[in-house]
């Protein structure tokens, strides 16, 4: 499904996914080509999102199976963004947190940002924990107001 996601963000692509000149037996064979090596299940999957007109949302439908395939794993996926980078001691003690309190193996992924001055933010999906010094600050700047 990645490789159709990636094929997607290609501007020709969309481009004649979205003509109405093309039919859609001719693109459903075009795609089915471009992707060679398909599995039978891999295929239909493409045939079914062609003929519905469905390839320009794929991304949206690859994200989707994401969410859903964690919550049947019970695991999470958890971006971290600090100003600095995390030790491993560090990551794996926010790991085992957020374990506990999720309820779910948690699959870590870190990133810097130094516009946050200290502290880390933590997402997972639409869940964002804040515990950085820019929100600190600018929930002193209200108080003070």
């Amino acid at each position: 499904m990645h490789d159709l996601t990636d094929m997607m963000v290609n501007v020709d692509i969309r481009a004649l996914v979205s003509s109405p000149r093309v039919k859609h037996g001719q693109l459903e064979e075009l795609m089915l080509q471009l992707m060679g090596g398909l599995n039978k299940e891999q295929s239909n999957f493409v045939r079914v999102l062609t003929q519905n007109g469905r390839l320009t949302v794929v991304a949206e439908i690859a994200e989707m199976f994401e969410v859903l395939r964690a919550a049947a794993e019970k695991s999470a996926q958890v971006t971290v963004s600090s100003a600095f980078v995390l030790s491993d001691a560090q990551q794996q003690k926010i790991a085992a947190a957020l374990k506990i309190r999720l309820g779910c193996d948690i699959k870590l992924g870190c990133n810097v940002d130094k516009t946050l001055l200290g502290g880390i933010v933590i997402r997972m999906g639409d869940k964002v924990i804040d515990g950085s010094a820019n929100t600190r600050l600018a929930e002193l700047a209200c108080a003070l107001a």
